[in-house]
């Protein structure tokens, strides 16, 4: 018996034993607990189809709720909500969970079964949704949403890859997503490959356009006294890791050209087929380019441990010919970078291929069966997937938080921009907002959304990218129970070693002439069966 049928024969074996477990627990298939309030008479009674409030007396509800540093610890207390829940009628309790321990509580809540009305900003992933969701955990919301939910049944009806993305093997929706806008390029690019154009006319350079100038560059800058001080103390490239640089450098060999979701499967050209991007001959000439960028001293000696704090403390110095990161200005406090294009590769391939899902978290928000006003809830939430609700979320009332200029632009008070307090951008925005941090659920539009890639040099970024940018973007894939755990096992350990292998052609210790028994380690670890899998999930996206 192969890997593949050894396999297939336990996944069934504990699939079947799920479902039988599950029709024993009183739960029924799919979470109709989203149509209870329907049938119940009371619960809608009191709801307001449209308009505000929401509902006519008030009901109070609990969301178990991810929170970034920085963030404030007393949401109920910001004005966003305060505000709305004046408006809505519906007090909210969120039981804030910081980011860094938010996977291990979620998951011990959600197994433990004492779980709350709904999840909010906590980064459910598909496998979860599917799960919890075939469990009755989480109610199913596709009735719900064309019933409750207008400004998000347009959204879906206006982006079909929207609906895909969300959609469950099962057919289900069970979740509200952090939607960006998919015409807000600088949003998904999020991370540009910046260069000093100060250092560039100090080298009399040009900005580079293919990657033999982007090289040329790299090297001009270790080569010479560009800060002045008389030490060899400049860094051509720095970065978090090497992966972001592969992303970004990938289009210029043709590869990667379904965007960030699908970091090792794309669409050959020439086929038409899925393609395994990680043993393409190409992403060794890649890799080949990038390892010699490292072996000449061209990229950080630190790139592979750094951490983000790290690199923003020391990119502070003015040491960095170029690097990645969401903008230097605002975390480095440097001026002068500007965004590279999509660079053309030694064979014409010329990409844009660092762009993410607009849909960026599949699981921002999720309902669950103990909720006893799932419709009120849906309409809540429906609010910031509409124009109306985006900007209060985002901006927050006229005159208080935000004004409006001459030419129809929003632009937040003095008090946030320049705290008499003395206080920092994010520290005077967490009185009012709870988005800093990112994952939460809504839809971010570039008019209401003022985070640094709304600045000018983000945005001239985004119109470089514009004419090379990949030609259809991809959400992720939702997998079945039975690929998830073959995803989540043989799956991972391809990528895992995938990875590895990478770091190690990049930093010399596995040399070049050991790329085919890398490729045969790769499907004998099996490849076949990953790229299957792979197919099955694509298809179902497709229909």
């Amino acid at each position: 018996m192969n890997k593949w049928s050894k396999w297939t024969s336990v996944a069934l074996t504990a699939s079947l034993g799920a479902g039988l477990l599950s029709g024993c627990g009183g739960n029924d298939n799919g979470g109709n607990a989203g149509n209870k309030g329907a049938e119940g008479g009371a619960e809608v009674a009191n709801l307001n189809k449209t308009g505000f409030p929401i509902v006519n007396e008030p009901i109070e509800l609990t969301f178990f709720t991810g929170k970034s540093a920085t963030n404030g610890n007393k949401f109920e207390e910001t004005l966003v909500w305060s505000e709305y829940e004046k408006m809505s009628n519906m007090k909210i309790k969120f039981d804030l969970i910081p980011f860094d321990s938010l996977t291990e509580k979620r998951n011990l809540i959600l197994a433990g079964g004492d779980y709350p009305d709904a999840f909010y900003s906590a980064r459910l992933g598909s496998a979860d949704l599917m799960r919890y969701g075939q469990q009755g955990v989480f109610i199913k919301l596709n009735d719900l949403i064309d019933e409750y939910a207008p400004n998000f049944k347009k959204l879906l009806d206006t982006y079909p890859d929207l609906r895909k993305g969300l959609t469950m093997p099962d057919g289900n929706i069970y979740s509200f997503p952090s939607f960006y806008d998919p015409d807000f390029l600088p949003m998904l690019i999020g991370t540009p490959l910046w260069i000093k154009q100060e250092w560039l006319e100090k080298l009399n350079m040009s900005e580079p356009q293919t990657t033999e100038e982007f090289y040329q560059y790299l090297k001009a800058v270790k080569e010479t006294d560009l800060n002045g001080n008389g030490q060899a103390d400049e860094i051509p490239f720095s970065g978090a890791g090497i992966g972001p640089l592969l992303d970004h450098l990938k289009g210029a060999w043709g590869l990667g050209n379904r965007g960030l979701g699908h970091k090792f499967v794309d669409v050959d050209p020439e086929t038409n087929e899925l393609r395994f991007i990680k043993t393409d001959p190409k992403y060794k000439e890649l890799l080949e380019y990038v390892h010699k960028l490292y072996q000449e001293g061209l990229i950080d000696s630190e790139i592979f441990t750094i951490k983000s704090s790290n690199l923003y403390a020391k990119g502070g110095e003015g040491t960095f010919g170029s690097t990645i990161m969401p903008n230097p200005k605002t975390l480095m406090n440097q001026d002068g970078y500007v965004g590279l294009g999509a660079l053309k590769g030694p064979h014409g391939d010329q990409m844009y291929t660092h762009i993410k899902v607009p849909m960026v978290h599949i699981g921002a928000f999720a309902i669950t069966d103990k909720n006893k006003h799932p419709e009120a809830t849906v309409r809540w939430m429906d609010h910031f997937f509409g124009e109306e609700g985006a900007r209060f979320y985002f901006m927050g009332q006229k005159d208080v938080t935000y004004k409006e200029t001459a030419d129809g632009k929003l632009e937040y008070v003095d008090e946030i921009t320049n705290n008499p307090n003395g206080l920092t951008y994010d520290q005077a925005l967490a009185k009012y907002f709870t988005w800093l941090g990112g994952s939460y659920p809504g839809y971010v539009k570039e008019q209401y959304f003022k985070g640094s890639e709304t600045l000018p040099e983000s945005i001239a970024t985004g119109e470089k990218a514009e004419p090379h940018r990949v030609p259809e973007i991809w959400n992720n894939f939702n997998y079945t129970e039975e690929e998830t755990e073959f995803m989540s096992s043989i799956g991972k350990d391809i990528t895992s070693y995938v990875n590895e292998a990478e770091a190690k052609f990049i930093n010399g210790s596995m040399p070049f002439s050991e790329w085919d028994n890398y490729v045969k380690t790769v499907e004998k670890m099996g490849l076949e069966e990953y790229m299957r899998v792979y197919k099955q999930a694509y298809e179902r996206y497709n229909k």
